[in-house]
């Protein structure tokens, strides 16, 4: 699920989805405050635990 979600709000292919994947899940996913509070809310809500924070 998480996949679907960065694939279709980032635009990403299958290939690229995999590796912003990993970076999201070891906190080195990086963006405005604003990107990533919009990503952390689509993520929310499809069910996925998300928080946006600053480093």
């Amino acid at each position: 699920m998480i996949m679907r979600v960065l694939r279709a709000e980032l635009g990403i292919g299958l290939a690229e989805v995999k590796a912003v994947l990993s970076e999201v899940l070891t906190g080195a996913y990086a963006g405005t405050m604003p990107e990533m509070e919009f990503l952390a809310r689509k993520l929310r809500a499809s069910g996925i635990v998300a928080v946006a924070a600053r480093p």
